[in-house]
């Protein structure tokens, strides 16, 4: 089976969920039309990844400027009890699309970086929060459990992936594996070139496409009133490098730095079965008679 797929390296409106909806939803329609069935949004696209932001804390104190500022971040991430859902859901269903959404999720005063799988014909499939997030992301970001750890098998394939810095996990990686995922899904903020080289990584070892997004983002196009908390920031705040990688670890497409755009390419996941001719991460080189993974939590698949 072949699947066209495509990457979005976008810009979030900053701390703006209806605005970030509403520019979601024409790239949706875009890529529809050019026959895309599979569209990644980068890590936290709606509404935005704070880079640069330190909330007002500091060890042992807190601001009543960065309360304020998590507030409103609070009050524009997605809530998924909410209309959001049925919009997120409309998006997919509308333009015959599975999408995967990174955005930045509260429930209750507590938010997650998440990213939703949605199908066009299943609506929410799936939530992935991130189960360890990264440095001073601990402060605004919560802990998920093991029962985040989703995959989805559907009509272009089984989805699953981590987000940014949870690629680092190697036992989280395993999960994903043990669960059979054919296109790993991998949003970031992470605009290192030996990013690239830990993607490269993870489509060897996993045999798997995998597909990284992130923004594209300069200080410029933050809201004047928030330039003054990034001022140490460079001007290119988040240089991009979005790919798409194949199971035996070429590229197919990017990395993509130094601006806005889409990556797209055609994936034949029949070329999975091909890389594993010499190396299978869960079969001929498990050795379940020494290793065994227990997850604790972990749903099974979803399908849809």
């Amino acid at each position: 089976m072949k699947v066209k797929v495509a990457v979005l390296q976008q810009s979030a409106v900053f701390f703006d969920k209806e605005a970030c909806l509403r520019k979601a939803e024409e790239l949706a329609a875009s890529y529809a039309a050019e026959g895309c069935k599979l569209l990644l949004f980068p890590e936290s696209f709606i509404p935005g990844y704070p880079r640069g932001f330190d909330f007002g804390a500091v060890i042992g104190s807190r601001s009543d400027a960065g309360r304020e500022l998590y507030a409103e971040y609070h009050s524009n991430s997605i809530d998924i009890e909410s209309a959001d859902r049925s919009r997120l859901e409309a998006m997919a269903r509308d333009n015959g699309l599975y999408i995967v959404m990174g955005a930045t999720e509260r429930r209750g005063g507590s938010l997650y970086c998440s990213m939703f799988y949605l199908s066009p014909t299943d609506g929410l499939l799936a939530v992935h929060r991130k189960i360890k997030p990264t440095g001073t992301e601990r402060l605004i970001w919560a802990e998920a459990g093991g029962e985040s750890l989703v995959s989805c098998d559907t009509k272009i394939g089984r989805l699953g992936g981590l987000i940014c810095w949870e690629n680092y996990m190697p036992m989280a990686r395993m999960a994903m594996y043990q669960s059979g995922v054919q296109i790993y899904l991998a949003p970031t903020a992470d605009s290192r070139e030996v990013w690239t080289s830990t993607l490269r990584h993870i489509a060897l070892e996993g045999r798997c496409f995998v597909l990284g997004s992130n923004q594209y983002f300069t200080k410029s196009m933050l809201p004047a009133r928030y330039r003054s908390l990034v001022e140490s920031e460079p001007e290119e705040m988040c240089p991009g490098g979005s790919v798409i990688i194949s199971p035996l670890g070429e590229i197919l497409a990017g990395p993509l730095f130094g601006q806005e755009g889409a990556l797209v390419a055609e994936l034949d996941l029949e070329d999975i079965v091909r890389a594993q001719l010499d190396f299978d991460v869960t079969g001929h080189y498990a050795r379940p008679d020494i290793f065994q993974l227990n997850v604790v939590g972990m749903p099974e698949k979803v399908v849809g």
